[in-house]
């Protein structure tokens, strides 16, 4: 082997060996990093509104970080066992009723309710399964998501073509954004991995498949068979 090629034999190990010990670190960096702002972020929001002198600085001398997450946790304790009562009830509603009467705050603050009673609540609904669509037309398929049987006005407007699914289709790689869509559940696959699976495909954009289920380990429901869908039915 000449000198030239044990060279480069070298630095390909060297960055070989690297890039091993970077997927090892980065995803527990990131996490700590990710923790430690979220937790600087909330103490910026919460001491401001403590006294300075009852701050961690000026009670010990020492700056603890995480005591506004700590305040943060039991106000909402506190809050959320008051709220359960007929008092606490009762000044949320009249709290909301002020609220309705302010025309741009009550938009925003319906908006923010609504939201997050939906992704707080034990009993608001999530995505049913993953699945497969031709979008944006025939012979190009994405990932997206079964939300539910499409219902109420729009489900009888379209009650011709078949039964309807409102499907959600995430765009890549920040799935929090994407499109509605309502799709005949003829024309739409079903997939048998997990929303969280499919949830890591689209946000590492197609780097990260999950395992393929063994046969029978969970079964799902049968699956709609796509039919033909004509080229007037998407965009081009």
């Amino acid at each position: 082997m000449s000198p030239e090629q044990g060279k480069r034999g070298l630095i390909a190990s060297l960055r070989g060996n690297f890039l091993a010990g970077l997927a090892v670190i980065a995803p527990g960096v990131l996490t700590l990093w990710l923790v430690w702002n979220v937790i600087n972020w909330i103490d910026g929001l919460i001491l401001p509104l403590i006294p300075r002198r009852f701050h961690p600085e000026a009670l010990t001398g020492l700056d603890i970080p995480g005591v506004g997450v700590v305040i943060f946790v039991v106000f909402t304790l506190i809050m959320g066992y008051f709220t359960k009562g007929l008092i606490g009830r009762t000044l949320v509603g009249w709290g909301e009723r002020i609220v309705e009467a302010m025309p741009v705050i009550r938009s925003i603050y319906n908006a923010v309710k609504q939201i997050a009673d939906t992704i707080l609540s034990r009993q608001a609904p999530t995505f049913d399964r993953a699945c497969l669509v031709q979008y944006p037309r025939p012979g190009i398929w994405a990932m997206a998501f079964i939300s539910t049987t499409t219902r109420g006005e729009i489900g009888g407007h379209l009650a011709e073509n078949g039964e309807m699914v409102s499907i959600f289709l995430p765009t890549t790689p920040n799935p929090t954004s994407g499109f509605l869509l309502f799709v005949p559940r003829a024309d739409v696959i079903e997939l048998d991995m997990s929303i969280e699976d499919a949830a890591k495909l689209v946000i590492s954009a197609g780097l990260v498949y999950p395992e393929p289920r063994k046969p029978g380990s969970r079964p799902g429901p049968a699956r709609a068979q796509p039919q033909k869908i004509s080229q007037t039915s998407l965009p081009d």
